[in-house]
């Protein structure tokens, strides 16, 4: 169960749609402070890092399918309930040559991208195994529809839980994007900030 905020990817006939998140910073609920804190999350080059990996993996992998792609220049400040990400909607035109590609053929070369991943993705995908020390699930999976045509829409599995088999307890996950400039403190917090939509609504029941 959840509410993700992530597209992974949508097809409409032979128009691709991937929103990519990746630099975060909580929100106070004060329109001024937070106003501030988009502006200092925009300019932060730690988050903008993580950005371009992130929308450097979406664009690699989708290049070979397409015949034309559109990838915005910088990033725009998605404001959430309690957090602001770093946002860039990738769009692109499926070429003749890749139909009759469906939806399930762009998320395998889509997914895992560089925002679950890491980048290179073999490289960061070992690296997570050796040191992650848990089972994700389906944490961070494509979660979607698709109809009889192959359009349809994946978005990543965020902002969730995987209640266990009998019912009786739920793990939520939350995880961040690590490059050079990052400070442990400071991803603790985001990732605290990111489940608390899940906590919020799990207490409520």
């Amino acid at each position: 169960v959840g509410a993700t905020p992530e597209l992974l990817v949508r097809l409409s006939k032979s128009l691709i749609t991937s929103r990519v998140l990746a630099g975060t910073i909580r929100k106070t609920g004060e329109d001024e402070r937070d106003l501030a804190l988009a502006g200092s999350l925009a300019r932060s080059s730690k988050d903008l890092e993580e950005h371009e990996y992130a929308v450097q993996s979406v664009a690699d992998a989708l290049t070979p399918l397409c015949r034309s792609l559109n990838v915005p220049e910088t990033p725009f400040v998605l404001h959430l309930s309690n957090v602001m990400h770093l946002a860039t909607d990738v769009t692109a035109v499926l070429s003749d040559s890749a139909n009759p590609a469906d939806i399930f053929d762009l998320a395998s070369k889509l997914h895992p991208s560089a925002a679950v991943c890491g980048t290179p993705r073999d490289l960061a995908k070992r690296a997570i195994d050796e040191i992650e020390g848990i089972s994700r699930g389906r944490y961070a999976g494509p979660v979607g529809w698709i109809d009889s045509k192959g359009d349809g829409e994946l978005a990543l599995a965020l902002r969730c839980g995987q209640i266990t088999s009998d019912g009786k307890s739920i793990r939520i996950y939350a995880g961040c994007g690590i490059v050079a400039g990052s400070d442990p403190e400071r991803e603790y917090a985001e990732s605290q900030a990111k489940l608390l939509p899940m906590r919020s609504a799990l207490e409520k029941h």
